[in-house]
């Protein structure tokens, strides 16, 4: 794993280059290449290496980043979400992916798990230059989201929870500081996941640049979120991965988008980090996304492809 850096808008970003171990999937042009977009506060020392080396072991290069203000990313405020931020920060790893050596520019493929499993649909829409997308339990509705939350919280809690975001939104909005919530917390405390296990979940695969903390104004980002919108524009092979029992992203509404984008759909049975590394859904979510990028992207599918 190499350590390296692009800009996003004029801010240093992060980023660590897995090369491929397998020649597999390598042409005359080079080796294919993901780019992987992470979830609400995520860095990329957590939970993505697992991931990430299988790809690499299948012949593809890899490309993991922070977000701006995030991590080990540059950019002020830190720990706030920008929904388009973040998408154009996707973008500008895309296009730096594209330059790595022995990368074939013309076979990059982006993965994201959760809030960036929505990120990756936005990224990709209406683009002709992408050679797959993987959406990981994604968020991709905020309004259906809410609706879910209502279904796991008590009233008050929830109300709190927006009324601290706007009170956020509005301070910031005037000059001053966010504030700050833990991103994960208990039942009942503050925090923006506060379900069962949600905690002890994304702890136990955060790496040491993740820090439990977020601004308060996350609530009002995440309400208008919609990615949904863009599926019908997904030009390329597209897999959902999509969590049954999910309580965090409604798997209701990533079925409806895979529907809209004409996705491979793969379902498992369990909640919203169950596909990560130690969970039961973990090594059959990491199968599946190997052969669904193996079958698309063999030298010999994608000189097909070219030439139907």
């Amino acid at each position: 794993m190499n350590p390296t850096t692009f800009l996003s808008a004029g801010t240093t970003c992060a980023a660590d280059h897995y090369p491929a171990t397998s020649d597999a999937l390598t042409t005359d042009a080079g080796r294919p290449v993901v780019v992987m977009a992470h979830g609400l506060s995520c860095t990329k020392d957590s939970g993505l290496a697992p991931f990430a080396q299988a790809f690499a072991d299948a012949g593809l290069d890899v490309l993991t980043f922070d977000y701006r203000g995030f991590g080990e990313s540059g950019g002020t405020p830190r720990q706030v979400v920008s929904l388009a931020g973040q998408v154009a920060d996707l973008r500008a790893a895309i296009e730096h992916a594209a330059t790595l050596p022995g990368v074939d520019p013309g076979r990059i493929v982006l993965w994201g798990d959760s809030l960036g499993g929505g990120h990756v649909i936005s990224a990709a829409a209406g683009r002709t230059d992408l050679a797959a997308v993987i959406s990981v339990v994604p968020m991709v509705d905020g309004l259906a989201a809410a609706r879910l939350a209502a279904q796991h919280h008590a009233p008050g809690q929830l109300a709190r929870s927006t009324a601290m975001g706007i009170g956020s939104k509005v301070r910031s909005a005037l000059g001053g500081d966010h504030r700050m919530i833990p991103v994960v917390a208990r039942p009942g405390e503050v925090g923006a996941l506060t379900l069962s296990g949600a905690l002890e979940d994304l702890t136990s695969i955060a790496g040491p640049t993740w820090r439990n903390e977020i601004a308060a104004d996350v609530v009002t980002e995440l309400g208008g979120r919609g990615p949904a919108r863009d599926a019908a524009a997904m030009p390329c092979p597209w897999l959902v991965q999509i969590a049954d029992f999910d309580r965090s992203a409604p798997p209701q509404a990533a079925a409806k988008a895979a529907f809209a984008g004409r996705a491979e759909v793969r379902h498992y049975p369990g909640d919203h980090f169950d596909l990560f590394a130690g969970k039961p859904c973990h090594d059959a979510a990491v199968r599946h996304a190997v052969l669904f990028l193996t079958r698309h992207l063999t030298p010999h599918a994608t000189a097909s492809a070219a030439t139907a």
